[in-house]
């Protein structure tokens, strides 16, 4: 592997990216880092409270500085924030620090995923199903243009998933 042996999720939410971020990492023997948690550790908030009190530029800035830093790093597995790939400096970063793997996601996996969940602000609204709609609509081209590798996880194990991407990796055509 190259690129600093880097691999970088990206992904709308409920991708599952955090998960198989953490196994990726343990099955290859990296460092793992979820770019939402390590702002909630650092801020000591949640990321609700952070978008509540700064807006999402105000998360975004964060969010920016956080990838710039891990990229820096050697050896990790990256699990990014849904909308991390919004900034054209964190895809062109990512893009050339690592390997970037987009795991897409059904709307219909991304809605079941997170119908529970009320950490996310963004859809901490009456109408998930539409924000998601919205949100998979601006980020998709940008999942794309930034990916080496695309895995439809609609159905697929988190061990399958993670075989694809090593598979990928060993296939060294990146």
């Amino acid at each position: 592997m190259n690129r600093s042996n880097n691999i970088y999720l990206v992904g709308p939410m409920g991708a599952g990216k955090s998960t198989i971020g953490k196994h990726l990492a343990d099955t290859l023997k990296l460092r793992f880092y979820d770019t939402d948690r390590v702002i909630e550790e650092r801020s000591g908030a949640e990321i609700s409270w952070i978008f509540d009190l700064e807006g999402e530029e105000g998360f975004r800035k964060r969010e920016e500085a956080l990838v710039i830093e891990l990229c820096e790093k050697h050896g990790i597995v990256l699990a990014t924030g849904g909308g991390a790939v919004v900034s054209e400096a964190n895809r062109a970063l990512l893009s050339s620090r690592g390997v970037v793997v987009y795991l897409k996601a059904s709307l219909e996996q991304q809605i079941e995923r997170t119908e529970r969940d009320k950490r996310r602000p963004q859809l901490q609204v009456e109408d998930r199903k539409e924000k998601l709609e919205e949100l998979e609509e601006d980020r998709m081209p940008l999942y794309a243009e930034v990916a080496d590798f695309t895995i439809e996880t609609k159905g697929k194990s988190i061990k399958t998933v993670i075989n694809e991407i090593i598979a990928y990796l060993d296939a060294d055509d990146y």
